[in-house]
């Protein structure tokens, strides 16, 4: 009982009568209990259950249904294999003879415009 009064005297909101600090931890603790139950639904966990769950039967039904179409198929005779065998590539011929074309010859030399400065200023 003393942790309680303990308690109670800590929690005091000051300017509050004294049972508000109690009232607090009290509105809190239900509402940490409510946390805890509160059903899967409200999180929307159910629906995403039961969406993975139809999900789970459809894979079911497949496997089954492909199972039975396995049963039912014709089982191959001892004598026949199911290896294959290679078939040899095809031949490639070699590329047609491309004709040679003769080489492009380098662009022609011009001459360099000289620069004629008059004769009165190099004296």
């Amino acid at each position: 009982m003393d942790q309680v009064q303990e308690l109670a005297a800590r929690l005091v909101i000051p300017g509050l009568p004294a049972w508000s600090g109690l009232a607090a931890l009290l509105v809190l603790a239900l509402f940490a209990l409510a946390w805890l139950c509160m059903p899967f639904a409200v999180f929307g966990l159910k629906s995403r259950m039961e969406m993975l769950e139809a999900q789970l039967e459809d894979l079911q039904a497949e496997i089954r249904a492909l199972a039975m179409r396995l049963a039912e198929m014709p089982r191959p005779s001892p004598g026949v294999s199911n290896d294959y065998f290679e078939i040899d590539p095809p031949r490639r011929e070699p590329p047609p003879e491309v004709a040679a074309t003769p080489p492009v010859p380098p662009p022609a030399k011009r001459p360099e415009p000289r620069l004629d400065w008059p004769t009165a200023a190099r004296r």
